[in-house]
């Protein structure tokens, strides 16, 4: 049953890497109406010691028992997961914050399935900026989007799309444009990556209209986006410099737009679109 007002909300966390072991721990300190109740993580038995040592340890238990025993699942675990945590929450009418944004293009029907159960799909800003103004604009008329992302080459290689194009990173000296195209296609390429570019094309003009250009550049040490968008009401650009996590792939500002996330479900003030 969903919480009441005055009940907590029960919340699950799938995947303990960089961002999952954050995200626990921020709720094990205590989110206001919010209650950890259940995690799921690839290996059990690597995490059970930290777990356990929680304030109020939550259970340890498979993926496909998440839903059942949350309301809100949080999704941190690779891309190729996203479906078997995600369908049965939305299925149930209830909530899934979803972080590999980039499987929801391959698995489009999960947004019918939650709006044929009550259930919603929430995309963090993670280690983006300005989804707010972009999400604004977009009820108005977009003219373009644009993102520029800069990894340092330890966050790029190994992308499906280096694999099989066969473009070797490591050692450059100078920075390499590696990818342009649509979001759609840098997702598809950089599974691991670009989560942020199909973040910006929801929120705005959608996948195929979005244009994406990929830099590996060993003259910078942070993850950098910039985006720049054309509107009616508005043309801005932002720029993001995010300093890696322990996976050199994602920002360390990811795990806090999680919790910032989270926190705004039940907060007394909420600030932002």
């Amino acid at each position: 049953m969903m919480a009441d007002s005055k009940t907590k909300m029960r919340v699950a966390v799938a995947g303990l890497g960089a961002i999952g072991t954050d995200v626990v721990k921020a709720l094990d300190q205590g989110i206001e109406g919010l209650t950890l109740v259940a995690v799921s993580a690839n290996s059990p038995d690597k995490h059970r010691g930290w777990i356990e040592g929680l304030k109020s340890a939550p259970k340890l238990v498979p993926i496909e028992q998440l839903a059942e025993v949350a309301d809100i699942v949080v999704e941190c675990a690779p891309s190729k997961l996203v479906r078997s945590i995600v369908a049965p929450v939305v299925g149930r009418g209830k909530t899934a914050v979803v972080l590999s944004v980039g499987a929801l293009l391959h698995n489009e029907d999960l947004v019918d399935l939650a709006k044929a159960h009550g259930g919603q799909i929430i995309v963090p800003t993670g280690a983006l900026i300005g989804l707010d103004a972009v999400t604004a604009a977009a009820v108005g008329t977009i003219h373009s989007a644009r993102l520029v992302t800069r990894k340092p080459v330890a966050g790029l290689v190994g992308a499906p799309h280096l694999v099989e194009n066969n473009i070797r990173i490591e050692g450059i000296t100078e920075p390499l444009r590696i990818f342009e195209g649509s979001a759609r296609d840098a997702a598809k390429g950089f599974p691991a990556n670009l989560n942020v570019a199909v973040a910006l094309s929801l929120a705005g003009i959608g996948p195929d209209r979005t244009r994406v250009e990929i830099w590996a550049d060993s003259t910078v040490t942070r993850n950098t986006h910039r985006i720049e968008v054309d509107s009616d009401s508005a043309r801005f650009s932002m720029v993001i410099e995010n300093i890696p996590s322990d996976n050199p792939k994602t920002g360390r500002i990811t795990a806090l737009s999680v919790i910032a996330c989270l926190r705004k479900l039940r907060a007394s003030l909420r600030i932002g679109t």
